[in-house]
């Protein structure tokens, strides 16, 4: 079997040197070569790095730059052209319960809770403020209507203001960065931002400023906290104790040296982790397959008739910014000359579903960019080969697929289930256990080389080195005339391509 394997191998070798046409994608023979032990090999290595860095490998510690670095050397050595591409982002981590109470005239410590409490507003500066709270152009009681409230929206809301002072805000109609801009502007040292007031909008509030550009502590806190505080006369303090920073971090890119640049084919994954552990379901499932099967197509020699572009995003915890970093750093150009984006984002979930991007939009009414339906068709296509059922999952905006689809580039992907609760319907088709997570681990510290489902991450990774392989050899398009809200049902391969350049 093993000479049969090398004879094929071979014949392979010679038809894609002869020709640079049209190449027959059959992938049987790379999806031979990537095996879950491969890429459990590399799941051992991210776990041995975590473990030698605090046990996490989350963008911008020890742990990432190890990870990166480690895979770095590899595709190197395979004869990759390596890109590292560094890029700011903002870090917002709590280091522990803020609190906020009333000092005078009535003692009172709020909880800490989104119901009748308050929460740590996302890039709060840190603080400790204890100083007479007051009120910036609250309407109390609220109006009828909800986010009608201006309070803290205009500069002007602040004439008057005492600096020095913890503004009192009230939800709606603004962003809570430019109440809180404009407080600090006025010389508040500390806001309280409560909730607008109306039936829906009474609770604490777990709120975002967006960027850590505010100097003074924020917190989103409940409709009644903030009536009490708006009070005449009462003193109020605030500690958050938290990291809001800009932290700098890198993107790792490896390309094929050959294959036609201006049809290329971008294939993601985001070796960070969160903070909270070494991630090796997420994403060091989709980082280990994807640098299995860059190491496995070098060591076959083949050059592809599609330029491949590795990418090990940075920072996708953090909120996608490794991803949208490159492409905010593309030209119109090199956007036109990306024919697809391939996402693998966990696809070894110990209570794994198949799930599939749904680029058509067919079965989740939300469509990728044109193409999509057809990079779901060459998924859809093969497992049915296969034998094995999957679901459709939408385009949520949830990972590193997200900044290509917004610019038009189409893109698809699997995933193997996150902190959803698997049905019994599911549990019946897949197996696996009814009422508990896709993934029990999922941004816990036990995501380690254990949370894993051998049976899901070698379907997975045959299933995308099948679609790898075959837009890497395809010279067809994968836009053709589809639109992406259509039901694609043609696969990659009947379609004429219409980029940059003549079909060769």
């Amino acid at each position: 079997m093993r000479t049969m394997k090398l004879t094929l191998l071979t014949a392979a070798l010679l038809a894609a040197q002869q020709s640079t046409a049209a190449v027959p994608v059959d992938t049987e023979i790379f999806r031979a070569t990537i095996t879950p032990q491969g890429v459990r090999v590399h799941q051992a290595d991210l776990q041995a790095i975590a473990d030698a860095n605090g046990g996490t490998r989350a963008a911008a510690t020890p742990g990432y730059e190890a990870s990166r670095d480690h895979i770095r050397g590899l595709v190197e050595s395979a004869g990759y052209y390596v890109t590292v591409q560094p890029f700011e982002f903002p870090y917002f981590e709590e280091l522990s319960a803020a609190q906020l109470e009333q000092v005078a005239p009535v003692a009172t410590v709020y909880p800490y809770s989104d119901v009748a409490g308050f929460l740590t507003m996302e890039y709060s500066s840190a603080g400790a403020v204890t100083s007479t709270a007051e009120g910036v152009d609250l309407q109390l009681p609220p109006a009828a209507t909800a986010n009608s409230s201006t309070s803290g929206c205009e500069a002007e809301d602040f004439a008057g203001f005492t600096p020095g002072n913890i503004a009192i805000i009230q939800r709606g109609t603004c962003s809570f960065l430019l109440k809180a801009q404009n407080a600090e502007a006025a010389g508040a040292s500390g806001v309280v931002i409560f909730n607008e007031g109306q039936a829906d909008r009474t609770e604490a509030f777990s709120g975002t400023l967006g960027e850590p550009s505010v100097s003074i502590p924020v917190v989103g806190a409940a409709f009644a906290v903030g009536e009490e505080l708006a009070a005449e006369g009462v003193v109020a303090r605030i500690l958050v104790d938290a990291i809001s920073e800009l932290r700098s971090t890198e993107n790792l890119i490896a390309e094929t040296p050959g294959g036609r640049n201006d049809r290329v084919v971008v294939v993601g994954a985001h070796l960070d982790s969160v903070p909270e552990g070494p991630g090796i379901n997420d994403n060091g499932s989709g980082s280990a397959a994807l640098l299995e099967m860059a190491l496995q197509l070098a060591k076959m020699g083949i050059e592809p008739v599609n330029q491949l572009r590795f990418a090990w995003w940075g920072a996708e915890e953090a909120g996608l910014y490794g991803s949208q970093a490159y492409v905010d750093s593309l030209s119109a150009r090199d956007i036109k000359n990306i024919a697809v984006n391939l996402n693998f984002d966990m696809i070894g979930s110990p209570n794994f579903v198949r799930f599939v991007y749904d680029g058509d939009g067919s079965a989740t009414g939300t469509a990728g960019p044109n193409g999509s339906g057809n990079i779901e068709r060459v998924f859809l296509d093969y497992f049915t080969g296969q034998g094995l059922p999957v679901e459709a999952t939408a385009f949520d905006g949830r990972s590193d697929y997200g900044p290509f689809i917004a610019v038009g580039i189409p893109a698809g992907g699997l995933f193997t289930g996150a902190e959803e609760i698997k049905t019994a319907e599911q549990a019946a088709i897949y197996g696996g256990t009814a009422g508990v997570p896709y993934d029990p681990c999922y941004h816990q510290a036990c995501d380690t080389y254990a949370n894993n489902s051998d049976e899901a991450l070698d379907q997975m990774s045959d299933a995308a080195a099948h679609a790898l392989y075959t837009f890497a050899m395809t010279s067809s398009s994968v836009n053709g005339t589809d639109k992406g809200s259509d039901k694609a049902q043609k696969t990659a391969d009947a379609l004429d391509y219409q980029g940059n350049k003549l079909r060769r």
